[in-house]
Order: structure tokens, then sequence, then C-alpha cells
């Protein structure tokens, strides 16, 4: 009898521990699904697709746009850094410049804004952003952190800056536009994009 009480005992404490285990996976996993996002959006103005990946652990978004070769462009928006890195497939190239906190929505409202999926014939105008290229290439990009310097790494990459109000109005070089969603519209103009 006492050997059969022993028996019951460690079997009753295996079944406890192993659905003790299966709760906290069910906890967690639910937890940790809950902080990173990936939606897609076939509606956007420039055709093809966007994927939007939100990482709320780390902060970091990623926009892919896949519109074939002269259209698709992959972005990373890091909110811990304060920096986007844009990648233009066909030109090879990474554009990067600071967040405009006071025009592109935080991590949070990106998240809520790229699920709702506006429609480009009856949603609000995007805001706009213009960037000039400055075509000195960046040598050290460990300045921009890990998620940008792993995406640009062996490929020309150019900091932009931003330009406001009637400065830009007189340039007539390329520019090449990405379109967030439906949210913002980017522009990056220099001679190398052209």
């Amino acid at each position: 009898d006492r050997d059969k009480k022993r028996i019951y005992i460690l079997s009753f404490s295996w079944s406890f521990q192993i659905v003790f285990i299966g709760l906290l996976g069910l906890l967690l996993g639910s937890t940790s699904a809950d902080t990173n996002i990936s939606v897609d959006n076939d509606n956007n103005s420039q055709g093809g697709t966007q994927r939007v990946s939100i990482n709320n652990d780390h902060n970091v978004a990623n926009v892919d746009n896949d519109n074939g070769w002269d259209g698709s462009w992959n972005s990373i928006w890091d909110f811990n850094n304060g920096f986007v890195a844009t990648r233009i497939f066909a030109k090879k190239t990474c554009i990067v410049h600071k967040i405009n906190k006071n025009v592109v929505p935080s991590i949070q409202d990106f998240e809520r804004l790229s699920k709702n999926k506006p429609n480009v014939h009856t949603g609000p105008s995007p805001k706009s952003q213009r960037y000039m290229i400055d075509p000195q290439n960046i040598k050290d990009l460990a300045q921009f952190g890990t998620p940008i310097e792993t995406m640009c790494k062996g490929l020309p990459t150019y900091k932009a800056q931003e330009v406001q109000g009637q400065s830009f109005l007189f340039f007539s070089g390329p520019c090449f536009s990405a379109n967030i969603l439906l949210i913002f519209d980017i522009s990056y103009c220099g001679e190398t994009i052209a």
C-alpha cells in the first residue's frame, strides 16, 4: 500500500507539473503574440502589396512594398534610435533619416493605423515629407542601430535631411516616392537615386 501511495503521489506531481507548464506556455504565448503584428495591405496607391511587421519588444516597424523591381522598397522604422532607413531595390541604395515625431505616428499608432487599411479613394490625403539626400556615402552604419545597419550593410547608404516650405518647390532633380499605407508619403530627392 505504501508503494502504491508513493506512485500515486509521484504521478499526481508529474501531472500537476505538466498542466502547470502547459498553462504557463499558453499565458506567455498569448502575451508575446500581442507584441508582434504583421499586416498585409494591397490597397496602396502605388500598386503592389505592402506588409507591415511591428516588433513592440524592440520598437521597430518593418514596411515592405512589393511592386516589381522598379517600385519595390523596404523600410525599417527604429523608434528606439529615432531613425528610418529605406532600401530602394532598383537603385541598390539605402537612405537614412531621422524620424520626424511631429508627422510620424508613434509605433502604437503606426500599428493601429496599419490595421485600419485606409482607402485611397475615400480616405484623407496622406501627410507628406520631402527629403534631400546628401551625396556623401555613410561609412559608419552602427550609429543608426542594429536593424538599420543589418539592412543597409554592403549597400551605398546616404543620409537625408527633411526639407520644409518653399525651398523644395524649385528642385527639379530625380525623386523617389514611398507611400506608407496611405498614412504618409515620403519623397527622397537627389542625384544619388538618378
